[in-house]
C-alpha cells in the first residue's frame, strides 16, 4: 500500500506522522548500488553455507542479543517514524528478541530426516530478497530473514520507504554478529524493491505488504521462476453469536480492530453480530473505543497514534464518509489531537449498520475503526458473510458452543481462526502464518514455514 513518501534528489524524505516534521534524509540505493549488493550477497553465501546449520543459529541467536541490546533506539525510530504507540512498540520488541523457542524450532526444521536408505536434506535458494513492511518493521524483517538466513542463503532486506531508518538500524546491529556480506541493507521505493524482484541473481523474494504489490512481485518473479513467500492484505471478520460472551467479544473487536491504529494485515475489519445481542454489542462497542486515547506514540497513555500517513488517513476517511452516506450510524468518533494540522491523525470511530454495499466492508481499511453489522444469528448467514471476500488471512468465532465454532471455523476460507480469542495473539509458535485466497502465496513461520526458505534433496543409498 502506497504511502506517499517524497523521494527528493535521491533522498527518502522520512518524516514523523505525529508532527509532520523532517526527522532525516535517507538515500536511496542506486541501480549500480543495488548489482555491488547482490554480487556481495552470491560471494558471501558460498561461504555461508559451509557453516552447519548449528554454526548459522548460534550467529543468529549472538545478532539476536545484539538486538536485545538496542531496544530502546529501534523502539523510538518505530514511533518517529511510523507513529506506532511506543507500550506497542515495546511490544513488537518483546516480540523480537524474544525467540528462543522459534529458533530452536528452526534448527530442528532443518535437520536431515532418514527413511530407510534415503535421506532428505535441504538446500538453500542462494539470495533472498526480503521487501519488508511498516507497520510491523522490526519483528516482519526478522520472522522472514531469520528462516532465510540459517537455511544458509544471504539475505537483502529492503525496509519500507516509510521505517528505512528503524530498517538499517535493525541490520546493522544483526550485522556485527555475521560474517560480511551474508545480510545487507537497499534503500528506496518500489523502484528499488523491482530491481531486486527481477535481479537475475536474486533467486527468492519474500515480501509482507499489500496484495497489489504482491501481484506484481508475482509477475516479475515469473520469467526466472523465483520461489516467492508473499504475506498480502486481509478483511477480517470476527463473527458473535447470540450464545456468545458478548462483554469478551466487544472488548475483542475493539482491541483488534484498533490495535497498532488499526494498521496491520489481520486487523478486525468485519464485525457480525447476531441480531438478538446487538443492540447490546454496539453499546459495549462504543464504551470500551471510548477508552481509546489518540496522541503522540511517545506518550505512554496513548492507546492510538496517528496514520502512518496522510495518504492513508484520506483513505479512511473516505470509507467512512462513504458508509454513513449509505446509511452506517455513527456510534462515535472520537476527537484528535489539537494543533495538528501538520500530522496524520485520524479519530477513534465505531459504526453500525454497515452492510455489503459500502466499501468499508468489501476493501482494506488499515485505519482505527470498528465497523459493526448484525446478521440472523444463523451458521449460514455467518460463514455466508464471512466469506464473501476476496481475502482470506485471519478470522475469530464467539460463541459457547464449541462444536458450533470448530464446524464455521473449518468452513472460513482463512489461514488462522480464533474461536473465543484473536488468533495471532494465542497461537503456537509451530503454527505457520498462511494466507488463503488473495492474502497469501506461500507462507512463513511455524515448521511449515521454515520450509519455505530452502528445498529438500533426497539423497539415496542402495
Amino acid at each position: 500500500m502506497g504511502q506517499g513518501v517524497v523521494i527528493e534528489d535521491g533522498f527518502i524524505v522520512n518524516t514523523n506522522p505525529a508532527t509532520g516534521e523532517v526527522i532525516s534524509r535517507v538515500k536511496c540505493s542506486l541501480p549500480e548500488e543495488v548489482d555491488q549488493l547482490v554480487e556481495a550477497a552470491n560471494e558471501s553465501q558460498r561461504l555461508w553455507v559451509q557453516k552447519t546449520c548449528r554454526e548459522r543459529i548460534e550467529l543468529l541467536n549472538a545478532g539476536l542479543e545484539a538486538v536485545k541490546k538496542e531496544s530502546r533506539t529501534l523502539m523510538e525510530w518505530m514511533v518517529k517514524e511510523m507513529g506506532k504507540p511506543i507500550t506497542e512498540a515495546e511490544e513488537e520488541m518483546e516480540c523480537a528478541i524474544g525467540k528462543e523457542e522459534f529458533m530452536a524450532i528452526l534448527e530442528s526444521a532443518l535437520q536431515p530426516q532418514t527413511f530407510g536408505r534415503s535421506t532428505v536434506v535441504r538446500d538453500p535458494f542462494g539470495v533472498v530478497a526480503i521487501l519488508s513492511p511498516w507497520n510491523f518493521p522490526v519483528d516482519e524483517i526478522l520472522l522472514l530473514a531469520l528462516p532465510a538466513l540459517a537455511s544458509g542463503n544471504a539475505v537483502i532486506v529492503k525496509p519500507s520507504e516509510v521505517v528505512p531508518e528503524t530498517g538499517a538500524c535493525l541490520v546493522k546491529v544483526l550485522q556485527s554478529a555475521l560474517p560480511s556480506g551474508v545480510l545487507q541493507v537497499a534503500q528506496g521505493d518500489g523502484v528499488v524493491g523491482a530491481q531486486l524482484v527481477s535481479h537475475r541473481n536474486i533467486h527468492m523474494v519474500a515480501m509482507t505488504g499489500s496484495s497489489a504489490t504482491g501481484k506484481k512481485i508475482i509477475e516479475k518473479a515469473a520469467p526466472q521462476m523465483k520461489r516467492v513467500v508473499l504475506e498480502m492484505g486481509g478483511k477480517d471478520p470476527l463473527i458473535v453469536f447470540e450464545d456468545a460472551d458478548v462483554d469478551l467479544a466487544a472488548r475483542d473487536a475493539v482491541k483488534y480492530s484498533l490495535s497498532n491504529t488499526g494498521q496491520v494485515c489481520c486487523s478486525i475489519e468485519r464485525v457480525y453480530v447476531a441480531e438478538s445481542i446487538y443492540d447490546k454489542f454496539q453499546t459495549l462497542s462504543q464504551k470500551y473505543a471510548g477508552e481509546y486515547k489518540i496522541g503522540d506514540g511517545m506518550d505512554p497513555t496513548t492507546k492510538v497514534g496517528p496514520m502512518v500517513s496522510k495518504m492513508q488517513r484520506d483513505h479512511v476517511q473516505q470509507q467512512v464518509e462513504d458508509a454513513v452516506s449509505k446509511g452506517a450510524k455513527m456510534l462515535l468518533q472520537s476527537k484528535v489531537p489539537e494543533h495538528a494540522d501538520k500530522a496524520s491523525f485520524f479519530p477513534v470511530t465505531v459504526l453500525a449498520d454497515v452492510n455489503e454495499t459500502m466499501d468499508i466492508m468489501a476493501k482494506e481499511t488499515f485505519g482505527p475503526v470498528v465497523a459493526i453489522s448484525k446478521f440472523d444469528g444463523s451458521e449460514s448467514e455467518a460463514l455466508r458473510l464471512a466469506n464473501a471476500t476476496e481475502y482470506g488471512l485471519g478470522s475469530s468465532v464467539y460463541t459457547k458452543d464449541i462444536e458450533k465454532a470448530q464446524r464455521v471455523a473449518t468452513r472460513i476460507g482463512a489461514g488462522q481462526v480464533g474461536i473465543n480469542c484473536y488468533a495471532l495473539d494465542a497461537m503456537n509458535v509451530n503454527c505457520p502464518w498462511v494466507g488463503h485466497k488473495h492474502s497469501g502465496f506461500g507462507f512463513h513461520s511455524g515448521i511449515d514455514g521454515f520450509h519455505q526458505f530452502s528445498i529438500p534433496k533426497s539423497i539415496v543409498m542402495v
